[in-house]
């Protein structure tokens, strides 16, 4: 039986990481007939839960908010009508879930509704021992994975998966264009070599071309050495014709290089603004002169997840989560270490055995 009281985080204004405030004693939500309480075991972070204390999320954010939109654990109650899920200690295999992103996204496009269904920004996320959740809001968890590495799943892992497939259906033999060794470039890398494309991987130093050749990456461009990688990577795409996806993370950044990068008829999609801002960035007719498809994605949908966990068990794919692992209490030395990039691949906060 869950304990009345739980520990957690909580983010208190937008003056950065001593927004974020540490309570041991924050009661455990009551659970409505559809809802399922999680007892977390593990949840990891993403460039987006450091932008929320900072004020630098474009998107709406709620004060007192638990941060945190990943996590998972395993199912410790459930109301009265909750059909998808079942108690852990009913059973000798626990359900073993992971939390979706925008808890209203099930199927299909996002509405204004969805949009404001964002765990960690406007519902409680993941930063805490114990969570409550509607029964939709939940997907069970690949079996081959342990609970550090599905912790990962529902913000990076399925914004790659949309990002390749979400749309336009990434075919095999197809090139695809990553940027960085960040959460999603990995994983669009691995979901990428699954389905027999070649990557074209950008970075900024020898040692992380090293490890993204390790991952599968054909070709890897350092861009600091070439700030015109955008031709390069046309240039080794197979006929020169230019790469059929672009996982767009850089932002206004790096759009320039990737609208030269892109093969006429292929899709940029536009991920995130980890390179900041620019007032000298390319406009809607850079598209039309290039012949591509420029989207924005926010996450994707519990249907797609599911899809991406099924190819996540049939490839045997492992997210890369970085060696250190920090301790539920340690979540301000964690934003510190990743805001510092001294991470590769994902950064997992233990909350339980």
């Amino acid at each position: 039986m869950a304990p009345s009281t739980t520990k957690q985080w909580t983010v208190q204004g937008k003056d950065g990481f001593e927004s974020l405030k540490w309570d041991e004693k924050a009661p455990v939500p009551s659970l409505g007939e559809r809802d399922v309480l999680v007892k977390f075991h593990a949840a990891s972070l993403n460039f987006r839960d450091l932008a929320i204390p900072k004020g630098r999320y474009p998107f709406p954010t709620r004060e007192g908010v638990v941060p945190g939109s990943d996590g998972s654990g395993v199912v410790e109650a459930v109301g009265s009508n909750v059909t998808r899920f079942k108690i852990s200690s009913l059973t000798s295999n626990p359900d073993k879930v992971a939390t979706l992103f925008n808890q209203g996204h099930l199927a299909g496009s996002l509405s204004p509704a969805s949009i404001g269904t964002g765990l960690g920004a406007i519902i409680d996320g993941a930063l805490r021992e114990y969570g409550a959740f509607d029964e939709q809001g939940l997907v069970h968890i690949p079996s081959n994975l342990d609970f550090a590495e599905a912790s990962t799943l529902p913000c990076a892992a399925l914004t790659a998966w949309n990002a390749l497939y979400g749309l336009k259906p990434l075919k095999p033999g197809q090139t695809v264009l990553t940027q960085g060794t960040g959460g999603v470039s990995i994983f669009a890398i691995q979901f990428a070599k699954a389905a027999g494309a070649r990557v074209i991987a950008t970075t900024s130093s020898s040692e992380k071309a090293d490890l993204l050749k390790k991952l599968g990456a054909d070709h890897v461009i350092n861009y600091k050495e070439n700030p015109n990688w955008g031709e390069q990577a046309q240039s080794l795409s197979p006929g020169g014709l230019g790469v059929d996806h672009v996982v767009e993370v850089g932002g206004p950044t790096t759009l320039k290089q990737s609208l030269v990068a892109v093969k006429i008829d292929g899709v940029i999609s536009i991920i995130g603004f980890i390179g900041g801002f620019s007032k000298d960035q390319p406009s809607f007719l850079d598209c039309l002169n290039n012949l591509c498809t420029v989207r924005g994605l926010l996450v994707g949908s519990r249907e797609l997840f599911e899809e991406m966990n099924a190819a996540i068990e049939a490839n045997d794919i492992h997210p890369i989560v970085d060696k250190k692992r920090f301790a539920l209490p340690e979540l301000k030395d964690a934003y510190e270490y990743m805001f510092d990039q001294k991470h590769f691949g994902k950064l997992v906060i233990k909350i339980a055995e």
